[in-house]
């Protein structure tokens, strides 16, 4: 473990303790996207903004924390892509469409529902994305964030930013608990990216810094970690034989 990734340790636990301390989140969450008491005002207060308002297309992760959101997207007609949990698919994002929906947003936006309702798609077969909604465990006021160090954001958004499907006129938002907005520092690695907006239930938060990496880092991708993920290890052959025909 590097130093860089002992801080963020570091925070992590700090962070866990104190929401379990305050009561704000369900027994058995360190170690986990915090399911926060208050998820589901957030989502309001989220859907009070134009960025919101105005985006077609949502991109979210998988948590509980985040559930609130994924079904007022849905709710509110927008094209959802949710990503698989562990991106454990050569395609690896839900597609729901609330067109087309068989089941409730409610149930749709579970990742059981998800499961049964969406179909699975490739980024080749994505719409560029207005809004990213990403599960955290800390961020600070720069826009700074950590989630729980299995790295799954960070992967997602980086092979989003590749494919062309976030852009600079995408928003990063993270919907978190007011006890995970940390006024410390939080490492950072050349892969991590910062969010534009923090949403809590009682604030909205710009973040001025904005951060992303180019696309994916190869150099920080361990073989172990590249195996475990199809889409990684598809496009990690693919890099080998064009360097192979270029050699």
């Amino acid at each position: 473990m590097t130093n860089i990734d002992q801080a963020k340790e570091i925070v992590r636990d700090q962070v866990w303790r104190q929401l379990e301390r305050e009561g704000v989140v369900p027994e058995g969450s360190y170690g986990k996207i915090p399911g926060f008491y208050g998820a589901e005002a957030t989502a309001d207060r989220l859907a009070e903004l134009e960025v919101w308002k105005r985006a077609r297309t949502v991109k979210a992760n998988p948590d509980w924390a985040q559930l609130p959101i994924r079904t007022r997207a849905l709710q509110d007609g927008k094209l959802l892509y949710m990503a698989v949990p562990r991106m454990a698919s050569l395609q690896p994002f839900f597609l729901l469409d609330p067109e087309t929906l068989e089941l409730p947003a409610e149930q749709a936006a579970e990742k059981k529902g998800a499961a049964r309702a969406a179909r699975r798609v490739g980024v080749e077969d994505m719409n560029p994305i207005d809004v990213v909604i990403c599960g955290s465990v800390a961020v600070n006021r720069s826009g700074a964030r950590i989630g729980k160090g299995a790295g799954y954001s960070d992967l997602e958004v980086a092979l989003l930013i590749e494919a062309g499907l976030v852009t600079q006129e995408t928003v990063i938002v993270a919907p978190v608990h007011q006890s995970q907005v940390i006024d410390g520092e939080i490492p950072e690695t050349e892969h991590d990216f910062r969010v534009d907006l923090i949403v809590t239930p009682d604030e909205v938060i710009e973040c001025p810094n904005r951060r992303r990496p180019q696309g994916l880092v190869w150099g920080n991708l361990t073989p172990e970690k590249i195996g475990a993920i199809p889409v990684l290890a598809a496009q990690a052959r693919a890099r080998q034989g064009i360097q192979s025909s270029q050699s």
